[in-house]
């Protein structure tokens, strides 16, 4: 199961590779994933929410739902699994930035997004609910476009980033319940 895995991910990356990469989209999916690096976009997001009292427990949630998917996706997924990044791996698979330090699954690029879009698209009107589920999608996309992580890293980051999202509303609105007694 794992070797067919392995063979239907490094196939979509070779044929994005061959089929979709081109002198115009590279740069934008290059300036795409730099703003999903270290999370910074997803930070000063927060931290801008976390100042108006009309936004502030969304800010909140955003920080919540940063610090898990950093914990579950980086600290224990990532060190857990181990898996070597794809541009090591395909035979003919070229990566479009520097090489990545860390390992491969899950993206935590991608878990970092989801994990903050989930939180804008419940927790504030769909104007910036959608824009933000499609940055984190386009931030996924670019992470497979410049070949430094496997379709399955992305699909795993994207899951966990949003599954965490939603706990963090469910652990916040039971503290909040909680403390109202």
């Amino acid at each position: 199961m794992s070797e067919l895995l392995l063979n239907l991910d490094g196939n979509i990356l070779l044929w994005i590779q061959e089929n979709v990469r081109n002198e115009y989209l590279t740069p934008v999916f290059k300036f795409i994933t730099r703003l999903g690096d270290r999370g910074m976009i997803w930070i000063v997001l927060s931290l801008l929410l976390v100042v108006f009292r009309v936004t502030r427990k969304t800010g909140v949630l955003v920080a919540l739902s940063l610090l898990m998917s950093l914990l579950v996706n980086n600290v224990i997924l990532k060190n857990l699994v181990q898996r070597i990044r794809p541009y090591e791996v395909v035979q003919g698979l070229t990566h479009l930035i520097e090489k990545q330090r860390d390992y491969s699954f899950p993206s935590a690029h991608t878990g970092a997004s989801f994990a903050v879009a989930t939180i804008i698209y419940c927790e504030m009107p769909k104007k910036y609910g959608i824009p933000a589920m499609i940055l984190a999608g386009l931030i996924a996309v670019s992470r497979l476009y410049l070949g430094v992580h496997y379709p399955s890293d992305v699909l795993c980051g994207a899951l966990t980033g949003t599954a965490l999202a939603l706990l963090a509303r469910t652990c916040y609105d039971r503290r909040i319940k909680t403390s109202e007694k």
